[in-house]
């Protein structure tokens, strides 16, 4: 296993939709280790392929934060089946360090994808779980929390990331 690079926003791979997976393999699994070992050393709760500059259809999930073992829900080719209820709260992100905002998401969720067996999955989710699938989710269809901000909102975070980057408190973004 291997922590690898979070990319920051404006990064491209985050602003393209991921691949679905059509195999699962030892690289895949490989790549889902990789993906929770790089959450835990953050730490955050949730990260999605192409945070790690992978295209993916991959997600990952520790509301722990890595602080229970065996907490950690894996997603692949994940989907929201439904969506219910409103939920506002605060969110930040790994590819936006420093960075959060009040966001709304769907109260409750049913996803489905398949496991690292293969084996189909779905379940339901609520609450702050319902919140991190969104997020990843969005991640995984090219979609960053920005757009999910206000208009003034999203003017104030790019001006502030801007600032940041001027004043080199921003990751450096390489290109492709």
């Amino acid at each position: 296993m291997a922590v690898r690079p979070i990319v920051a926003y404006p990064h491209p791979v985050l602003l393209e939709p991921t691949r679905e997976v059509t195999e699962i393999t030892d690289e895949i699994r490989t790549l889902v280790q990789d993906m929770v070992e790089t959450m835990h050393a953050e730490p955050g709760v949730g990260l999605a392929a192409n945070q790690v500059a992978d295209r993916r259809r991959i997600m990952v999930i520790d509301l722990t934060a890595g602080e229970e073992p065996g907490q950690v829900k894996v997603f692949v080719n994940p989907r929201v089946v439904e969506a219910t209820g409103k939920q506002d709260g605060e969110e930040g992100c790994l590819s936006f360090p420093g960075i959060y905002e009040n966001v709304s998401r769907p109260l409750r969720v049913r996803y489905a994808g398949i496991d690292l067996d293969g084996r189909p999955i779905e379940g339901e989710a609520e609450g702050f779980f319902a919140r991190a699938i969104c997020h990843e989710l969005d991640h995984l269809d090219g979609i960053t929390f920005l757009q999910r901000m206000s208009p003034l909102k999203r003017r104030l975070v790019l001006r502030r990331i801007e600032r940041m980057r001027r004043n080199g408190e921003w990751p450096e973004v390489a290109a492709g």
